[in-house]
């Protein structure tokens, strides 16, 4: 798990109840009175300027084994930190960030699913209100750099981030974790899977399901 922010928590708090052998976590960041808004759980007030990642691991660290928390920021030169990792989940906001990853996985042969979220607010009669889409976009090991061709998931940093001005979104991060730990359990044939999507949209202003299928890669 690279990023252990909003998405990145509720995608651990649903990734370490399931069967792997084991989790690494990555996240250099600490952890401030906005990510309590966008974490499961409780807040313990000695857990505040702490690194995300050891505050996952003594949250979760009782909860099961081959749990591997590290403060650490993760980019093309980290390719000893994901020896041995069969899988990948990407949860970051910043897209200089994302690409760096991106680069990463794809040339270590690491299949991975992406998350993210783009908020808006609207105007006219709907005037402050928040608009937007929830993201989970999977990348197989051998058309992954066919995926990101297709600009699904932003390389570049926005100039305008509301994600980052808005705590009060957590069921979006929740959501977005949903998304990408079904999709993985699909792959891992926990879940039937009707469709192979390799991107998932949904949209929080009609609250509508979009998805791209694996054949449209062929």
């Amino acid at each position: 798990m690279i990023g252990l922010g909003g998405s990145g928590a509720y995608l651990l708090d649903f990734l370490v109840k399931t069967p792997v052998k084991e989790i690494r976590g990555f996240d250099l960041d600490r952890f401030h009175v906005h990510n309590v808004y966008r974490s499961p759980g409780r807040m313990q007030e000695d857990e505040l300027g702490k690194t995300k990642a050891e505050v996952y691991a003594s949250r979760y660290g009782n909860f099961r084994s081959g749990l591997v928390m590290k403060p650490k920021f993760i980019d093309t030169s980290c390719a000893e930190d994901l020896q041995g990792v069969t899988f990948a989940f990407v949860c970051v906001d910043k897209g200089s960030s994302r690409a760096a990853i991106f680069e990463l996985l794809i040339a270590m042969g690491i299949p991975f699913i992406d998350v993210g979220m783009g908020l808006l607010r609207q105007k006219g009669e709907l005037a402050g209100t928040l608009n937007g889409l929830v993201r989970a976009t999977y990348y197989p090991a051998d058309k992954a750099k066919r995926v990101r061709e297709k600009g699904l998931a932003p390389l570049t940093d926005p100039q305008d981030d509301i994600y980052r001005t808005v705590i009060q979104i957590s069921e979006l991060n929740a959501l977005n974790a949903c998304l990408a730990i079904i999709r993985f359990k699909q792959l891992r044939a926990f879940y039937t899977q009707e469709i192979a999507f390799y991107h998932l949209m949904f949209g929080l202003g009609n609250l509508s399901l979009d998805n791209e299928d694996e054949e449209d890669l062929k």
